[in-house]
């Protein structure tokens, strides 16, 4: 078996254009899921709970990469899962924009 094929076995595709998805995909979680290394970091460096700006980054640009991600795979679930988190994101971050400029 060649590692094209393993490759493609693994991911549970069969082309390359399911394979190229399947890595997208992966990439998406891996930013997601990313998040909350940086929030547990920011929180044992604060030796308190803490949310960082960043956290809401890595949360709104991984959920737009998830839901690119269901929508190529036309896959309703995803798509719901992450449109509401990503307004939640994006509100979050706008209202630390907000903070900022208050005087």
């Amino acid at each position: 078996m060649s590692w094209q094929d393993w490759l493609m076995r693994v991911l549970l595709v069969d082309s390359w254009h399911g394979v190229w998805l399947a890595l997208f995909g992966l990439a998406a979680q891996a930013v997601f899921m990313g998040r909350m290394l940086v929030q547990w970091i920011a929180t044992e460096r604060a030796r308190a709970s803490v949310v960082p700006e960043a956290f809401w980054w890595m949360s709104l640009i991984g959920a737009a990469m998830l839901m690119v991600y269901g929508i190529l795979r036309r896959d309703i679930v995803i798509i719901a899962a992450q449109a509401f988190g990503f307004a939640v994101y994006g509100r979050n971050l706008w209202f630390i924009r907000q903070t900022r400029r208050q005087p």
